[in-house]
């Protein structure tokens, strides 16, 4: 509960990320009723090219502008003047308190909670497992500190979602001594799962309650096998790399190949995480681009090529979570690439006849619920 739940103020929803910060205000009435959305906006290109832009519920935007002077490489910065942003366009409104999405919550966290020193402790300890995002999250929350002295901060987890999953899904095949350490699959995207979970609940109460793959398909991507709403398996493990190919992210691969870069081609750890966090999905099988749209759109083969590896893995994929659930009954697509390209879903949709499944292209290219 918030210290003063009867004052009228703000909310901010914050999910910092690797290269991109997106955030919500909300206006909340007395006693915590009447929430509204006031504005929403991004930092996109961080590192490259920064971007500011937000706009009301209406769509129409109240600023876009190029940060990239401003853009030092590093989040912290642009974060304090995001913020220094959102302070003057609340002008008298207080803001009350702030929730964090956080990538990882490791073994401990499996509920959302409210940020303490200790807390924050924990986290950064987590940041090996998550080493793109993690350092992002936590220092969105310990600049909104300094910005606002004793503001109440919730974290919210990506991982927490999947702890339902039995111990048979979480588990690799190493010596018990390293599971016990932490070396286990942990997955990811949960805020997404959650959301998707209790949405089908709500519109499709007898679909959620059955057996559903929800396929999260962006830049970063994963599946997960839902039953009765709950997480049953997913595609991501240890890290955000396992599970399908990605936007520059290699997804599953032998762990052979990491021993004979290492020892054939003297790569190091830091090389190695650059090459499979940067370098590898789809823009690395196409050499042209990690954006599916720009794939789609290109005549070489290289990008054909990429399209394809990337379909079929998740297709492969679909086949997999559908034996851990002993069946489907329903598939979802959700995020960028899920929700927004018709032809993927045609693509991955045209390997899974045997499930039973059929697409309604014109729904398809459409947008509606098609399968």
């Amino acid at each position: 509960m918030l210290s003063n739940p009867s004052r009228d103020g703000a909310l901010l929803v914050l999910n910092s990320g690797s290269s991109s910060v997106k955030f919500t205000v909300f206006r909340v009435g007395g006693e915590g009723e009447d929430i509204v959305t006031l504005f929403s906006g991004q930092l996109t290109g961080i590192g490259t090219d920064a971007v500011f832009s937000v706009k009301d519920t209406a769509g129409v935007s109240l600023a876009r502008e190029s940060w990239a002077e401003r853009d030092t490489g590093g989040v912290a910065p642009l974060l304090r003047d995001l913020i220094a942003w959102i302070r003057a366009r609340l002008a008298d409104l207080p803001l009350l308190a702030a929730g964090h999405r956080v990538v990882h919550g490791g073994a401990g966290f499996h509920h959302p909670v409210w940020v303490t020193e200790r807390v924050l402790d924990e986290l950064e300890a987590l940041v090996p497992l998550a080493p793109l995002h993690q350092p992002q999250n936590v220092s969105a929350i310990r600049v909104l500190a300094e910005s606002f002295d004793g503001l109440p901060q919730i974290a919210c987890f990506d991982t927490a979602f999947h702890h339902s999953e039995p111990v048979v899904a979480r588990t690799y095949g190493l010596p018990r001594v390293l599971s016990e350490r932490g070396l286990m699959r942990y997955g990811f995207h949960g805020l997404s799962y959650e959301f998707v979970a209790r949405h089908l609940s709500e519109t499709l109460p007898e679909v959620a309650k059955g057996r559903v793959v929800v396929a999260h398909l962006g830049n970063g991507s994963s599946l997960c096998a839902l039953k009765d709403g709950r997480s049953i398996d997913t595609t991501m493990g240890f890290s955000a790399l396992e599970g399908v190919p990605m936007g520059t992210r290699s997804g599953s691969i032998d762990a052979g190949i990491l021993l004979y870069l290492m020892r054939q081609m003297g790569m190091d750890a830091d090389a190695l995480e650059h090459l499979l966090y940067h370098e590898c999905g789809l823009l690395g099988v196409s050499g042209i681009s990690n954006d599916m749209r720009v794939l789609l759109e290109s005549d070489r083969p290289e990008a054909r090529e990429a399209v394809d590896l990337f379909c079929y893995h998740v297709a492969k994929e679909i086949g997999a979570l559908s034996s851990a659930l002993s069946g489907l009954d329903a598939l979802v697509f959700t995020a960028g690439i899920g929700e927004h390209s018709a032809p993927v879903r045609s693509r991955i949709c045209a390997y899974l006849g045997f499930l039973g499944i059929t697409l309604d292209e014109a729904a398809n290219d459409r947008g509606e619920a098609a399968i």
